[in-house]
């Protein structure tokens, strides 16, 4: 069903690209191939995904952040454990470097940059959506994202393929989390983050983490209230981690409409002959 929107402007689809593409590598089979026998499930997944969110939600356009994997960030600076530990295999990262040109194909504007994560991306794309008096979907499984919601901006999260979206406003992140969706960041660097490799603070779970910045608002607040004197510093360090980059470089996002030809071309050119026919039949 597509869904119809009060105003008068059509939301801007904002995507965390690496996100979206790690959910379809590890949901599609391997056994898809395109030209020269190239591991290419990826690059399907990630048109499908785009396409079901196109068609059920109508964007005025599509913004995509991707990170820039190997390359350090003011995070990796901070804390020279940050991420530890990830290792991307060639067939994963050779179909990540192909999907900025894939997006692009579509006619859509996307980022990527050295020093920046997707979700600062993402994140400046809201802000500079919602000062303009727009509205904003995000597209990501990052829970660390329910810092963007706000009576402007929802989050898109799927739970099975994308066609099963959960839907995250401030009143959700809420529910979920049990702090206001400005908190999640103090939330995330109280309680820890293990896929990132941030420890949080020493005997802190979730509901615990809920709890003081339901009394002391921030950790900042908690700190001076002489809760976490032997952790202070680096609790601080967290928060700043987990803290989105609104001032991230993003290009301008003027309206578009997908370009099923363009897109359809290069599938073909990928071997994707299946995946093109059903874009040039869009067209």
């Amino acid at each position: 069903m597509r869904r119809r929107y009060f105003s008068a402007v059509p939301p801007l689809l904002a995507v965390d690209g690496d996100s979206l593409a790690h959910r379809a590598f590890h949901a599609l089979p391997s056994s898809i191939r395109g030209a020269n026998d190239r591991q290419s499930n990826m690059l399907v997944g990630f048109a499908n995904m785009l396409l079901s969110v196109w068609e059920s939600e109508e964007p005025r356009t599509v913004f995509v952040g991707f990170d820039s994997i190997g390359e350090p960030t003011y995070r990796h600076e901070l804390l020279p454990g940050y991420q530890g530990g990830r290792d991307f295999p060639p067939e994963l990262t050779s179909q990540l470097d192909l999907l900025p040109e894939w997006v692009e194909a579509f006619g859509f504007p996307w980022a990527k940059r050295a020093g920046f994560e997707a979700d600062d991306f993402v994140a400046a794309a809201v802000r500079m959506e919602e000062d303009a008096g727009g509205t904003v979907l995000v597209l990501t499984s990052d829970r660390d994202m329910f810092q963007l919601a706000s009576p402007k901006t929802t989050i898109l999260k799927p739970r099975r393929g994308v066609s099963d979206l959960e839907r995250i406003g401030p009143d959700q992140v809420r529910e979920i989390y049990g702090v206001d969706p400005e908190q999640v960041p103090e939330f995330v660097a109280l309680r820890g983050d293990p896929s990132d490799k941030i420890p949080g603070a020493r005997g802190i779970g979730p509901s615990r983490a809920a709890m003081i910045l339901k009394e002391h608002e921030t950790v900042d607040g908690a700190i001076e209230a002489g809760v976490f004197n032997e952790q202070a510093e680096d609790l601080r360090l967290y928060v700043r981690l987990t803290r989105l980059q609104y001032h991230a470089p993003v290009p301008e996002l003027p309206d578009a409409q997908p370009n099923w030809s363009r897109a359809a071309e290069l599938a073909q050119t990928w071997g994707l002959g299946n995946l093109a026919g059903r874009l040039e039949a869009r067209s």
